[in-house]
């Protein structure tokens, strides 16, 4: 997801800001710019230290977890969570399962639903967990189903070694194999970070 004044924040968290402060069109010799934002603005990686106060920091995940084939699994159906089902279809060897659901189609078109983002619920990180999946992403700024709740997918998820990447722009991605690419900036002891995140058909 780009990075933009006004874009999409979760609740409470920070917004995005880029202030100019020079600025060739008045004179300066180069062009430079202040940013202000989350550690979990736009697409990001949550790390470990995101709920647990003795958790890996984002500059300590293993980059072989974050990078490598991956599997995108089409959950646009309109339902409001993806529910254990939808992991029914999964290859057995997938570690890295990314989730598009109805929340990308918001991000690049307005007349989308504005209704609850789409999210996990607990039993589908569970199956997760017996797979052997080591990262899960979602097209959300949170993979919560309740957001508002006790955040249990975080828990769930982040206390058994499986990193989270949230924020994805997935519109248009058809379901099935890729390899995935994903670096978060190398925030000493960071809670999360946002990332570059790129699909590569496979």
């Amino acid at each position: 997801m780009p990075l933009y004044d006004g874009m999409p924040a979760f609740p409470g968290d920070p917004p995005f800001r880029m202030e100019p402060v020079s600025r060739l069109d008045r004179g300066d010799p180069f062009a430079l710019s202040r940013l202000a934002l989350g550690s979990h603005a736009g697409t990001h990686v949550d790390a470990p230290r995101h709920f647990l106060s003795d958790g890996a920091g984002v500059d300590a995940l293993d980059l072989d977890a974050l990078n490598g084939p991956c599997w995108v699994v089409d959950a646009s159906d309109g339902e409001g969570h993806v529910g254990p089902h939808a992991v029914d279809g999964l290859p057995r060897d997938s570690t890295r399962v990314l989730f598009r659901t109805a929340n990308s189609k918001r991000w690049t078109d307005p007349r989308a639903s504005t209704g609850p983002a789409v999210g996990l619920q607990l039993p589908t990180a569970r199956a997760l967990l017996g797979r052997g999946v080591r990262l899960v992403g979602v097209d959300g700024l949170s993979i919560e189903s309740d957001p508002a709740g006790g955040f249990p997918v975080h828990r769930e998820l982040l206390g058994h070694g499986v990193i989270i990447v949230e924020g994805l722009l997935l519109d248009g991605v058809p379901g099935g194999p890729y390899e995935l690419e994903c670096l978060p900036l190398r925030i000493r002891d960071g809670d999360g970070a946002p990332a570059r995140v790129v699909l590569r058909s496979a």
